[in-house]
């Protein structure tokens, strides 16, 4: 463990420009892809908000206004969740492109690993969206069955026991366990969608034979890298917290609407500024931990080692 961590910190260390860089185009584009859908989103049904904003206390506001917000909210949240989607998904496959140069010494640019990472994306996208969806599948098909079981008990019993009510519940705890070994088990499918070009399904594949076998030393590992993320992306986005509440805490009651607006703006972009570098330092560490990991299982069963030794000492600097 100790190594593994050791060589995240390392090639964080030589590598940050390279893998904040992507971090920063990656989020950076996503924020300002949502933001222009959001300002779309607004200019569609601006007429419709002005009519809400100005309509009086103690009257309704007619459906044909409440409807097109609606619905311009749901189609901007859908198209935020796929940037988002894509995003992490370019995130995952910029760290492994990384550390690919990185583990032999080889001289990492910018450039390559945008490049490597916009290619493999497509795999690396297919590779994540299944394994998610293997991993939420089990709890949901579960939940459901035990919600079906619920209402033909209900049915038939002409009301339901708390027996009958507890079971969907029962059964999607049941799942966790599950939902775990399968989320460990497609660890490496990013990795190995990189490293090896697979498809999105035989990189899952891939992922599951290399975590055969040493399942709980790759989960533990793999669960402290998310914790110490997390932990260093609170302690992160902390001081931007406190400075979010001090543009609203210095409006008083008297301010005009301009002061106030002014003012949660400022607030806002703190907030958002806070949120994307935690959100950075988040996603680096452990995709890393994870791509170290995919290496160390390589070495301990297909002898990658002196490959990899060999390959280092061609990208050796003479002399």
């Amino acid at each position: 463990m100790g190594d593994v961590y050791g060589g995240a910190f390392a090639t964080i260390g030589r590598c940050w420009k390279q893998l904040f860089g992507m971090a920063l185009a990656v989020y950076g584009g996503a924020a300002a892809l949502f933001a222009g859908v959001v300002a779309l989103a607004y200019a569609a049904v601006s007429d419709h908000v002005d009519v809400l904003v100005h309509a009086s206390a103690y009257e309704d506001p007619p459906w044909e206004d409440i409807r097109p917000l609606i619905v311009a909210f749901v189609c901007a949240w859908l198209i935020g969740v796929a940037v988002m989607v894509l995003a992490q998904a370019l995130l995952s496959a910029a760290c492994p492109a990384v550390l690919q140069d990185a583990v032999i010494g080889r001289r990492v640019t910018f450039g390559a690993v945008w490049r490597r990472a916009w290619g493999r994306l497509p795999a690396v996208l297919g590779a994540v969206l299944l394994g998610n969806l293997a991993v939420c599948a089990v709890p949901l098909i579960l939940w459901g069955t035990g919600i079906g079981l619920l209402m033909t008990g209900a049915a038939t019993q002409n009301g339901a026991t708390a027996a009958w009510a507890l079971l969907p519940l029962l059964l999607l705890f049941a799942a966790v366990p599950l939902s775990i070994w399968l989320w460990v088990k497609f660890l490496f499918a990013p990795t190995a969608a990189v490293m090896e070009r697979q498809g999105p399904v035989a990189a899952l594949r891939r992922s599951s034979q290399l975590v055969r076998g040493d399942w709980w030393r790759i989960f533990g590992i793999s669960l402290l890298a998310w914790i110490m993320a997390a932990a260093a992306a609170y302690i992160i986005q902390l001081p931007f917290s406190f400075a979010t509440m001090l543009p609203g805490s210095v409006v008083d009651a008297d301010a005009s609407p301009a002061q106030a607006v002014a003012a949660m703006a400022v607030g806002l972009i703190t907030f958002v500024i806070g949120s994307l570098i935690g959100q950075i330092a988040a996603a680096i560490f452990p995709q890393l931990v994870n791509s170290l990991l995919y290496v160390d299982q390589r070495i301990r069963k297909e002898n990658l080692a002196p490959a990899l030794a060999q390959a280092a000492a061609q990208h050796a600097p003479a002399g």
